[in-house]
Formats: structure tokens, C-alpha cells, sequence
């Protein structure tokens, strides 16, 4: 009988929440996804916000962890949500579809982030995101730092994006795109679409100046990462001839693909 007044109760006070109007820069902000909080951290104002997701300061996979820390977090339940009485909700392009439901059905401003595949894409979605914050001056300038990111010039090794399980993006992919901003030549020019699954012989025989991987561990964690550690890479790839390219900088197609051109390029600088 408790737990039924209680719920109620809360049933009752959340009817009284009064959804903002459309039109008014919102005021209170809450992102229910990884790559929404990166937007939102980026373009709002910090005092708007009022939660992230629960990934926000994960540093493995959030490049804007450090912003992140110490804003209120939330697990993406209806209740929770609406108990922030939030004026705009942004929840990933296929994530808390209940959620969003319940809560566009009672009036609040629910936004789908959308998920870039290009660098055009991205500063697409960089401008819609900045101007329902209300800040489109922040997303004409986070867009243009994409644009003005510095042609790199001179010898352009080939790189191999590799990752898990012997996949590779391919050269039309988002991080083929980083790689060729980056000042490096993809090295499987043959792969359709967004990538696919490179043999260790092709590699051997190929021989790319350099490997970019996610991490680089001295044992493997699972299965999946096993291959990275393969005798036959670990001659044709030592430590120098690895580049790195943290998965937190390429996990969202959002403010960080600034970051990971600029971290390739001063690999790519250091290469022998």
C-alpha cells in the first residue's frame, strides 16, 4: 500500500511538470547518449545542462570526459528524465526509443542526434545541434575548425586503420577521411563501402608504412584483439611503426574529429 501512494504521489507531481515552449532557448538540457553529451559539452552553456548520459566520463570512450566531471549524470529512465523537467532531451540515433517515446508523448522536446558519416555530415550536424541550444555562433566556429584544419603536406605513408578482429574501415569511411586529413594514404584502396575484414597475408605482402590501431596492449584482453599481436605484425609493425588513435576520439563523428586529425598528423611527423 506504501509502494502505491508513493508511486502516486509521483505520478501525481510528474503531471504537474509544464514542458518549455518550443521556441525559447532551452534552459535545461539533458543528453541520454554518449555522443550527445560531446555536442552538448561543446556547444551549451555548462549551467544549462542538467544530466549525461552515464558514459559522459568514461574516458576510454568519451573524448570530453574531463568537461564531463562533476555535471549530474543519469541512467535514461523516463522517471528520472522527467523528474529533471528538462526543455530539450537528446537521445542517439537508435537508443531509448521507449524513453523518447514517453516523453515526446507528454510534450517534451525530444531530438535524435543523427549519426555523421562524413566530415560535411558532421559539421551538418554540429550546426542543427548548436542552433536548437541556441548557439548557432558556437557551431559556425566548431564547423570551421574542422575546415581549417592545416593541408599536411609532403610524403604521404600508407596507413592501415585496424581494428578488431582483423576489420578495417575503408578509405571512404569517416576515419578513412580523418587518415587522408591527417596527411596519410589509406592502404587498402581497394575496400568497398565503409571497410572490411583484411587477411594478415594481405597485410604481410602489402607491407604499409604504418598500422593504426585503437590500443596498444602487451597482451590481449579477448579474441577479438588477439590478432593485433600476431608475431608476423609484431616484426612488421614495432612500437614505431604503430600509431595509435585512442577509440574516444573516434567513437562519435562529432568536436573530436578536430582532435584525432591533429594527433594523426604529429604521428604521422614522427614516423621513421
Amino acid at each position: 500500500m506504501r509502494r502505491d501512494r508513493l508511486a502516486a504521489a509521483l505520478a501525481a507531481a510528474l503531471a504537474c511538470i509544464v514542458p518549455a515552449k518550443a521556441s525559447e532557448p532551452p534552459r535545461r538540457i539533458v543528453s541520454l547518449n554518449l555522443c550527445a553529451d560531446q555536442f552538448v559539452l561543446a556547444l551549451a552553456d555548462r549551467d544549462r545542462i542538467v544530466a549525461l548520459s552515464r558514459l559522459a566520463t568514461d574516458p576510454a570512450i568519451s573524448a570530453a570526459a574531463e568537461a564531463a566531471k562533476g555535471l549530474p549524470q543519469t541512467g535514461g529512465t523516463a522517471e528520472e528524465v522527467l523528474s529533471l523537467n528538462p526543455d530539450l532531451v537528446l537521445v542517439g540515433p537508435l537508443d531509448r526509443l521507449g524513453t523518447a517515446r514517453i516523453l515526446a508523448a507528454r510534450g517534451f522536446r525530444v531530438e535524435r542526434m543523427a549519426l555523421p558519416a562524413t566530415f560535411a555530415e558532421t559539421q551538418a550536424e554540429i550546426r542543427r545541434i548548436a542552433a536548437l541550444i541556441g548557439h548557432p555562433e558556437r557551431g559556425e566556429a566548431l564547423a570551421a575548425r574542422l575546415d581549417a584544419l592545416p593541408l599536411q603536406l609532403g610524403r604521404m605513408p600508407a596507413a592501415l586503420p585496424y581494428e578488431r578482429r582483423g576489420y578495417a574501415a575503408g578509405p571512404t569511411s569517416l576515419t578513412g577521411e580523418v587518415l587522408a586529413r591527417a596527411g596519410f594514404r589509406h592502404a587498402d584502396q581497394g575496400a568497398a563501402g565503409l571497410g572490411r575484414f583484411v587477411p594478415l597475408e594481405a597485410i604481410v605482402a602489402a607491407r604499409p608504412d604504418a598500422l593504426v590501431v585503437s590500443e596498444t596492449a602487451a597482451r590481449a584482453a579477448d579474441h577479438g584483439s588477439a590478432l593485433l599481436l600476431h608475431p608476423a605484425l609484431a616484426r612488421l609493425f614495432p612500437p614505431e611503426r604503430r600509431v595509435t588513435l585512442p577509440t574516444a576520439l573516434t567513437a562519435c563523428p562529432g568536436p573530436a574529429l578536430a582532435e584525432a586529425v591533429e594527433h594523426l598528423a604529429e604521428a604521422r611527423r614522427r614516423l621513421p
